[in-house]
């Protein structure tokens, strides 16, 4: 290892900014290219500051979008490659619930994606899934393929993967600068490196990473809470079988949706959180105002008493992620407008992990040229007025 003294300096085919699923997937594809691609990451791997940390989160194919339900087989296919490839269990088949009002149009569209969808009302969902209670007016939608990805794990196989075709990992390395050109200049805490194409995945830092670059995103960081209830009867409801997975969409006391977990991380647990959170800066995310509250305990506690019975009202395990979201909840997926061989990757809006495979795939096809292999039209930078900033 450099001393101090000596900074790194190297040239690659590719350099990727961050290292959480999306960077790591994108690096993977570059490395599977035969790119000499270096990964860069600011904080000591692993680490719980961003948005990949944690052990589980869901997959899907039901999605309202049909851009996304049109990537979600290409996406399962790469999770099982990645499977492969690393000797390790990735996912786990658990099945979906939508909940929400009949004819909710969300709701709607989730069923459509799924080629029709089986639909249970309140008493055929509490007999296959007793401890899920529905009300008048509402209805389930039944997703036989989601389940559970185990994220940790799966962050870890596709870095180890990336090594071992070649890539570089150099974790605890801050970037201080980037400076554009046909060939860029990376200037990090530790180094200097150089590559003909650049792609920024930064999460909630990357708003000020591409702001020196003349780019304005519309970028929100949020703090979500993420909770752990307690179930009243570990293990019994459902008869030894795993509960499945659940969303709420067009629910009045949960405009932007409840989502639950089984009881895999914690013995015990049930995951359920809110998918909506506070905006924060990303480096001061832990500093709570004298006096602050858990702003959403009553909505969920409300929500568990009348949908979820089996579970204790209030929680057992409070955590915290981050999200970076777009004003429209869509990925940003694209070019520098102004520096083409600068691709980015960012606003994921708590919704992008179980896509990270092809989005991976999309921006190293981007870099490298090539026409993407999804329509990238709901990704342009350029949907959003007034991004590009004064000349450099």
């Amino acid at each position: 290892m450099a001393a101090p003294s000596q900074p790194q300096q190297a040239t690659y085919d590719a350099i990727v900014i961050g290292a959480g699923i999306q960077g790591s997937f994108t690096a993977y594809h570059l490395a599977q290219r035969h790119r000499n691609t270096l990964l860069l990451e600011q904080f000591i791997l692993p680490h719980s500051r961003g948005s990949s940390h944690g052990q589980s989160r869901i997959t899907r194919s039901a999605y309202p979008q049909g851009h996304y339900a049109r990537m979600m087989p290409d996406s399962f296919r790469s999770w099982q490659r990645l499977e492969a490839e690393a000797g390790t269990s990735l996912y786990r088949k658990t099945g979906l619930v939508l909940l929400g009002p009949a004819g909710d149009p969300e709701l709607e569209g989730c069923r459509r994606s799924l080629g029709g969808g089986e639909v249970l009302d309140a008493t055929t969902l509490a007999q296959r899934f007793p401890g899920f209670r529905l009300h008048a007016g509402e209805v389930a939608v039944w997703d036989g393929t989601g389940g559970v990805l185990f994220a940790d794990r799966a962050l870890r196989a596709v870095q180890d993967v990336f090594r071992r075709h070649g890539g570089t990992l150099r974790d605890g390395e801050k970037v201080l600068h980037i400076e554009p050109g046909a060939v860029l200049t990376v200037t990090t805490t530790a180094g200097v490196y150089r590559a003909p194409r650049l792609i920024i995945t930064a999460g909630p830092w990357t708003g000020a990473l591409v702001a020196p670059l003349g780019l304005r995103l519309p970028l929100q960081p949020l703090r979500i809470d993420v909770y752990y209830w307690r179930e009243k009867e570990p293990g019994t409801p459902s008869a030894g079988r795993t509960r499945p997975c659940f969303i709420t969409l067009g629910l009045s006391q949960a405009p932007h949706s409840i989502y639950g977990l089984p009881a895999l991380e914690y013995p015990g647990l049930v995951k359920v959180a809110y998918h909506h959170g506070s905006p924060t800066d990303p480096d001061e995310r832990d500093l709570r105002s004298p006096g602050a509250t858990h702003p959403n305990i009553t909505l969920l506690s409300s929500f568990i008493k009348s949908h979820l019975p089996m579970l204790e009202p209030q929680p057992a395990v409070v955590e915290t992620c981050l999200y970076t979201n777009t004003p429209d909840g869509d990925f940003i997926l694209d070019r520098h407008p102004k520096f083409s061989n600068i691709i980015i990757g960012a606003g994921f809006s708590g919704h992008g992990f179980k896509l990270a495979p092809v989005v991976g795939k999309l921006l190293c096809e981007l870099s490298l040229g090539e026409e993407p292999s999804h329509s990238m039209a709901p990704f342009a930078i350029t949907r959003f007025p007034g991004v590009l900033q004064a000349a450099l």
